[in-house]
């Protein structure tokens, strides 16, 4: 949107000098994961340490909602469900402890085919994928589980008891804050191609009816097949999708033709 954004042509050979090869691309991609995976390592070794206080806090949504409609218990149906679990706690939050550092890596992997004007997003993308990922988590623990937990529970019958496995509970709120953390980067991923030139505002626009569409698509793909979570999961996202429009068009560096409106994209 600004001229200021462009880069000027010493970018072009800036960028030149970093182009590399494809088993160079391999080995850097290699290198990032790495020290992501010893980053997760180091953080899931510290989270073990802990497991049942964290424990205590992932299961106090299900067991709120059981206490509330005094409709069952948590068990173990297996032998080696207990070993299992403190190990999936354990990872569970190791990956949330460690994300700054996997955020790190995966924007320093892209970051050499930026120009040098660019380079110094780097950190604020950092930070915002980071806030972003722990947000969608955060809405999905204090939101979905306080409301979509004692619906589940209450649809199943009144003289149904419930007897949940603490291996299955933990699968499935895995997957819903993992799966929220990472849907909540729409705004970042929408900031990135409008800095880089390949969007801006107006695509985004255009492509709203189809975004709805895709949204809905990927909630139901996501959450337990019921209307209440997949609502819950659409309506963020919907907002986040707006917003990301806001961001766009403060942010682009794309070039349209005045003359037919298309865009086209900073070199």
């Amino acid at each position: 949107m600004s001229g200021d954004a462009f880069p000027r042509e010493g970018d072009f050979d800036a960028v030149e000098q970093y182009r590399m090869p494809l088993m160079e691309h391999l080995r850097e991609l290699r290198q990032r994961l790495v020290y992501s995976l010893i980053a997760v390592i180091i953080a899931v070794l510290g989270c073990s340490l802990y497991v049942d206080p964290i424990w205590a806090f992932l299961v106090a949504p299900m067991q709120n909602a059981l206490d509330a409609t005094q409709s069952g218990t948590m068990a173990i149906t297996d032998p080696i469900e207990g070993v299992m679990t403190w190990f999936r706690v354990a990872s569970l939050a190791g990956l949330g402890l460690a994300s700054p550092v996997v955020f790190f890596q995966i924007w320093q992997f892209i970051a050499p085919g930026l120009y040098p004007k660019e380079k110094n997003l780097v950190l604020p993308l950092v930070f915002g994928s980071t806030t972003l990922f722990l947000s969608g988590a955060a809405f999905c623990y204090f939101v979905i589980f306080t409301y979509a937990f004692p619906f589940f529970l209450q649809v199943s019958g009144e003289d149904v008891q419930a007897v949940l496995s603490i291996q299955s509970y933990l699968s499935v709120i895995t997957q819903l804050l993992l799966a929220f953390g990472i849907c909540f980067q729409l705004p970042v991923v929408a900031f990135f191609l409008a800095r880089v030139g390949l969007i801006d505002h107006l695509d985004l626009m255009r492509f709203f009816r189809y975004a709805i569409v895709a949204i809905f698509v990927v909630a139901a793909v996501l959450t337990p097949p019921d209307v209440l979570s997949q609502m819950l999961m659409a309506i963020p996202l919907t907002l986040l999708y707006g917003f990301s429009i806001v961001l766009a068009w403060m942010f682009t560096t794309k070039v349209r033709d005045p003359e037919d409106g298309k865009g086209v994209a900073t070199p």
